[in-house]
Formats: C-alpha cells, structure tokens, sequence
C-alpha cells in the first residue's frame, strides 16, 4: 500500500468571487510577504518578541500614546476579552439587539465571559443615548445584573455608520453614568476609510475606553487585537488573555500582520476598495427592478430585500446568505479582492433571475 501524499496542492479555483462575507477573502499579499519576513530564527514567545514591541509604536500612532495593544487570535476572542476587562462578575453590557457580540458568537460573551448582555432594539443597527437608556438603571438593584459597559459596533452589523459627534455623545452619556464604551471594531478600517478621517477621530478622541481592532475581514489570515485606550477603566488584561485562551505562543506571527496592515496604508487601501465595490453593486442593484436596498450603504456591506426564489437560485451562482429568510432580506459582502467584474457579473445575473 502506498502511503498517501504529503504534498500540498490547490484545492479551489482562485478565480472564485462571492458576497457572503469579507471573511471568504484570502490574505493580501503583503501580508503574506510580512510574514515570510518575521519567519526564520528564533524570536521570544508569548509577546516578548520585536514585532509586538514594534505593533505597540504602530498603535500608538493611531490611538494615542497611552493606547496598549493585546493581540489575539479572533475577533470573538477579541470582543470576549474586551468585555471581561471592564465588567465585574455581577456586571452586564447594553448593546444593540442585532450586535454581532449578542447574534454572532455562539452566547461566548455569556457563557465564556460571564457577563450578562441587555439588548436593545435599533432601527439601523445603531445605539443612542436614549436607546441605552431603555437598560441603563438598576445600578443597586442586586435582582438585576448591573450595566457597566456600553458596546457598539463600528461599522455596524447592518453596514451603518456612527458619526464621531454620535460616538462621542454615547460616550459622554456612558461615563455620566459610570459605564465605560467599548468599540467592536472588527471593520473599523472600513468606517475610516468611509467617514474619510484617521482611526482616533472617533475612538480614543471622543471617550472610547477600550476597542477590538479588527484584521481579518481586511486583508489579515488571522489575529485581532483589543486595544486599551483608557488605561484606568481596564484590570489584569494579560491574565484575562490567557485565561479566554488568547494568547499566542508564537504571537510575532499575529503582530506582524496587523504591522503589514496598520504601519503605513495597507488598512485603508483595503477597506477603500471593498467600500468603493459595495457602491459599486448598490448602484447596478438600484437598477433593477423589484429589488429594494433595506439601509444606507456606508462601508462594505450591502442588505437587500428580493423574492425568495430569485435569492436561492442566485446562490447557486455566487455565495450569500440570507439576513432574515422570512422576509427574503439578504446581505452581500464586498471585500479587499472584489473585482469590478465581479460586482457587474454578479449584478447581471441578479437581473437574468429577477427577469424569469
């Protein structure tokens, strides 16, 4: 019997686009070379080592110079840390119903962190200081978990938009109740590159306390980091990432990335271009009749509305998914690699099925 082949081939056809999410892209290439440039020899292992040290200068210049960075493997990982480090046990989080922290990570803020989530309904993804106020009270209530942190997500799950002047009165609003902010920032590079100002204009500059700076969606393999912009509103956060099982033995591979994205304008480049793509296919989806784009599109991301047999058989082209299946709302995904004759074909045969 001949032993199986060790060799490693391609198993997909790279030419492949969908719109089911930026995670389906690969990594760019100057991420790829980066890490090829920290590989070789050996390098002190638990974050000890030159690419962290260096990732710190890197932070710093986009979030202050008291801003410290955390690298970890997720950004599930990221938002879970995050959280822990500004919650008691008994301490509970006000976000957004459709949050991705309360729709997208399997209860690990609950189960994993400990923490109680208070959700409030949006109509666009977004919080407001009277939409926090509908869960913040009950501060001495010991029936009640106690709401200590305010999370939003930059952009959103729904591919909206906070303004820094929004962000800020969140934060002022927050902190006049003794709660700290959090940002998910899993697509901040996104927001940036769309509001078209630097990262800190709406993070460490109006009153955000601690952030999940994302990289995958925008160009990294993996590895995001939370960064702690206000270093008096966090506890123990080295001991909180090794015990959510975070913290990366060979960690430089994880910096290095967020270097490649983060030193000079790999970040904006990529999240520039998926924007410009979601534009691109709200515009020729615009067009055809019958279908309806349900929100602002703002970064990346696209949400429709359009028969549900028009939405099935499309899929069996490229890769989506439904957002609400009942409704027949979907969401389309643009991401660094997205190609304008991705976003044309696609848009085409959107037109071809709407037309049977």
């Amino acid at each position: 019997m001949n032993p199986p082949r060790t060799d490693a081939r391609r198993h997909h056809d790279p030419t492949v686009r969908g719109f089911a999410s930026d995670n389906y892209a690969g990594t760019h290439p100057e991420v790829l070379a980066a890490l090829a440039l920290a590989n070789g020899g050996h390098q002190v292992a638990y974050g000890e080592d030159d690419y962290t040290a260096h990732l710190q200068q890197i932070i710093r210049s986009h979030f202050g110079p008291t801003a410290e960075a955390f690298p970890v493997f997720n950004g599930t990982g990221a938002n879970v840390v995050a959280l822990q480090a500004v919650t008691d046990r008994w301490g509970a989080v006000i976000c957004a119903e459709s949050a991705h922290i309360n729709v997208d990570e399997g209860g690990a803020p609950e189960r994993m962190g400990g923490l109680k989530l208070l959700t409030v309904p949006t109509p666009d993804g977004k919080l407001t200081p009277e939409l926090i106020d509908l869960q913040a009270y009950g501060w001495d209530d010991e029936h009640r978990a106690m709401p200590q942190v305010v999370s939003i997500t930059q952009s959103t799950e729904l591919g909206t938009l906070y303004t820094p002047d929004e962000i800020r009165a969140i934060c002022d609003h927050a902190h006049q109740h003794g709660m700290t902010v959090h940002l998910d920032g899993s697509r901040i590079a996104n927001a940036a590159a769309s509001l078209d100002v630097p990262l800190r204009t709406f993070t460490n500059t109006v009153g955000v306390d601690i952030l999940s700076l994302g990289g995958t969606k925008n160009g990294a393999i993996f590895g995001e980091a939370v960064v702690v912009l206000n270093q008096d509103a966090v506890r123990h956060m080295k001991h909180l990432r090794k015990l959510s099982m975070q913290l990366a033995s060979k960690m430089r591979f994880v910096s290095v990335q967020l270097e490649a994205l983060f030193a000079k304008d790999l970040w904006l480049r990529n999240a520039r271009h998926a924007n410009e793509m979601a534009q691109r296919l709200a515009e020729g989806v615009r067009a055809v009749d019958g279908v309806k784009i349900l929100y602002p599109v703002q970064a990346n991301g696209v949400f429709a509305r359009l028969p549900h047999d028009v939405a099935q058989r499309l899929m069996k082209q490229y890769r989506f998914y439904f957002w609400d299946e009942t409704a027949g709302d979907v969401r389309w995904m643009c991401a660094f690699d997205t190609r304008e004759e991705d976003v044309d074909g696609f848009v085409a045969s959107l037109k071809e099925e709407m037309a049977r």
